[in-house]
């Protein structure tokens, strides 16, 4: 149920597409418990624009805790906290809410569809810990190991469904 798309987002990249496994019902709720095992614990779960919102929320439900959508830059009105970071091909910056949610104290769980480089999620983990977040781990479908991502995350906890 993984779609491999060549030369997207930009000539060289090998773009995995999850669009066929959450499509699918089975697929979207095998995903979502395996997904929320990790993250028993935490309070609140932090989704990742944008699959990451789809999988975020499935995961929020699962557990009874509410999700926080992380941002890509320029998606939220002022006030934000933003982050920038590198990507395999250029930078970005993610954004959360500067008010509205406090996130002072609260156990936070990251959830996102892919780790590469792992910039992403560092990115999400520096977001949430300047937001006054404790985050006590990710968890991803599909993790590119080649690209070395969790070297990034060193100390975090991070579960990877698959790992090509």
């Amino acid at each position: 149920m993984l779609r491999a798309v060549p030369d997207f987002p930009e000539p060289g990249i090998q773009f995995k597409d999850l669009t066929p496994l959450l499509a699918d019902a089975h697929g979207l709720a095998v995903v979502t418990d395996a997904l929320a095992q990790p993250a028993q614990a935490a309070d609140l779960v932090a989704g990742i624009d944008a699959r990451g919102f789809l999988l975020g929320a499935a995961v929020a439900i699962r557990l009874g805790t509410g999700v926080l959508a992380v941002r890509k830059g320029g998606k939220l009105p002022p006030p934000v906290r933003t982050e920038t970071y590198s990507l395999e091909y250029g930078t970005a910056a993610l954004e959360i809410p500067a008010d509205g949610i406090d996130l002072t104290g609260r156990s936070v769980f990251i959830i996102d569809d892919v780790l590469a480089t792992g910039g992403t999620v560092a990115a999400t983990v520096k977001l949430l810990q300047h937001a006054g977040a404790t985050v006590t781990g990710a968890a991803v479908v599909l993790e590119l190991g080649a690209l070395g991502g969790r070297a990034a995350l060193a100390g975090l906890p991070v579960t990877s469904l698959h790992t090509v």
